[in-house]
């Protein structure tokens, strides 16, 4: 089982061992052409720095094509099956041990302690074991015994606990009875009781295998994008459900004109405004009481009663003057409305909050599949960066070997990493767009890899400190006369 896991762990790793093995190798060659001044004899003829690594630069480019062909093709079977065998491994028990002055609940609904255990291993002293494999039916059961012996058979399919000189206290347990009296107690003394356990619970289980292949780790490119359509369906869905959802509790607003509002950005036409309600409620007769959007204010209910309707029409002219429809009511219905209009505010907000965050989980997995799907091309795409990167590095350090190559190229993959993992944590933020983070460092790592090669051309130093320590003494000098001149 080991070995299996690390062989599907192996090919796992295959993408992100190459663009390591490509910048360790492009050091070590351009640095041991440079150290035995192979590297001056080729420039000294006329032989151009990229010429030289023209060699490299398509061995670097099938290198990319054979990393994107690894990600897209070969890694997630061997991925699935690693993720499967784990889960499996993960829900394994491990093997039986039974220790003294310890409670060992390894097999299921049984507890078992052991005061002394023989050096033998076999002989065992004060044991305990409580049995409640029968305790949903309110029966419990302790077995007690001064001495014993356990031992598997020689299948290993059974565990053999044979007591001497015990007892087993069985009680039933009343339920919700009316009263506590005749129910049944046990004792049972024993001189030789045998107790057999299965050890099949302790094999490894096998999980259905197709039930890990929605993991974006073990998706082909095409699988993901499949994936990618079938997410934004599925936040498109909840957008429309939780609209018409609100919808719901406004009658003047129309099926999904929010989510129209929300494209476009502009009011609907059936959006409320302040006079709504009031020009509703003066234009509609008595038995159009129910069609009344009284959910804005309150509560349907609120109006089931048709006397301040009729108040409210009878006299609309002075209460529009005294704020209109509200005070149309009493005190007492007006209490009640605002409480179920308060009621109907959270219960809108709740679910507002509910949507928000289903919505934000949605997308997060969305993130991180648009994401895995571009970085199979920027893993495949910075093979070939690094071939500019180490290269000129090992032009310009000048030695081969393991020595300053390996040091180098360590300084530029842990670049590479740690750009890799800030770019996930702020594609699954919604920091940046999430295509834009995967190509993050290829694209911050391809300017370093043009810069070094420039400056292998050129035969000059990446970083002149003697022109760095000139221009700060260039710019002190002209503080100092500055300062000296204002004194003047």
């Amino acid at each position: 089982m080991l070995i299996e896991l690390l062989a599907y762990r192996c090919v796992a790793l295959i993408p992100m061992s190459l663009p390591l093995a490509i910048l360790i190798s492009s050091v070590m060659v351009l640095g041991n052409l440079a150290e035995y001044y192979e590297l001056s004899s080729f420039k000294s003829a006329g032989v151009s720095l990229i010429r030289v690594m023209s060699s490299l630069i398509v061995f670097g480019a099938f290198t990319a094509v054979f990393s994107y062909i690894c990600s897209n093709n070969l890694i997630p079977l061997p991925t699935w099956k690693f993720g499967s065998r784990m889960y499996d491994i993960q829900r394994q028990k491990p093997s039986l041990r039974i220790d003294e002055g310890v409670f060992n609940e390894d097999f299921q609904g049984q507890a078992i302690h052991i005061g002394n255990k023989k050096s033998d291993g076999r002989t065992i002293e004060d044991v305990l074991i409580y049995d409640h494999n029968e305790a949903s039916r309110n029966r419990l059961s302790v077995v007690t015994a001064k001495s014993g012996e356990m031992y598997s058979l020689e299948d290993d399919r059974y565990f053999v606990m044979r007591l001497t000189d015990g007892h087993q206290y069985i009680e039933v347990q009343p339920g919700n009875a009316a009263n506590n009296k005749g129910f049944p107690f046990v004792r049972t003394s024993f001189k030789h009781w045998t107790k057999i356990f299965d050890l099949s619970e302790f094999d490894l289980n096998r999980t259905n295998e197709e039930l890990f292949k929605q993991n974006r780790t073990m998706m082909s490119s095409g699988q993901l994008r499949v994936a990618i359509d079938s997410i934004r369906i599925r936040i498109s869905n909840r957008r429309e459900s939780f609209s018409n959802n609100f919808n719901a509790y406004f009658h003047y607003i129309t099926p999904d004109s929010l989510l129209e509002a929300s494209k476009d950005n502009t009011p609907t036409e059936n959006a409320y405004q302040p006079d709504t309600v009031r020009t509703i409620a003066a234009s509609r007769p008595e038995r159009d009481i129910q069609s009344i959007p009284a959910t804005a204010l309150a509560n349907k209910a609120a109006l089931h009663n048709p006397l301040p309707y009729r108040i409210y029409e009878q006299n609309a002219d002075s209460l529009k003057a005294e704020n209109g429809f509200y005070r149309s009511f009493g005190l007492r219905d007006r209490k009640e409305i605002s409480s179920k209009a308060k009621t109907l505010t959270r219960g809108v907000l709740n679910q507002a909050e509910s949507a928000s965050r289903s919505i934000d989980s949605i997308r997060e997995a969305e993130a991180k599949h648009i994401f895995e799907l571009w970085t199979k091309f920027s893993m495949a795409v910075v093979c070939f960066i690094f071939v500019f990167i180490g290269a000129p590095m090992g032009a310009i350090v000048r030695k081969g070997g393991f020595g300053y190559p390996i040091l180098v190229s360590i300084i530029f993959f842990m670049l590479f990493v740690v750009l890799t993992i800030f770019c996930r944590k702020i594609a699954e933020t919604f920091v940046i767009p999430a295509a834009a983070a995967a190509w993050l460092p290829c694209a911050i790592l391809f300017p370093i890899g043009l810069f070094l090669t420039y400056k292998a051309m050129n035969d000059s130093k990446v970083v002149n400190l003697s022109a760095i320590r000139a221009y700060i003494s260039m710019w002190i000098r002209k503080y100092e006369r500055g300062k000296t001149t204002v004194e003047q």
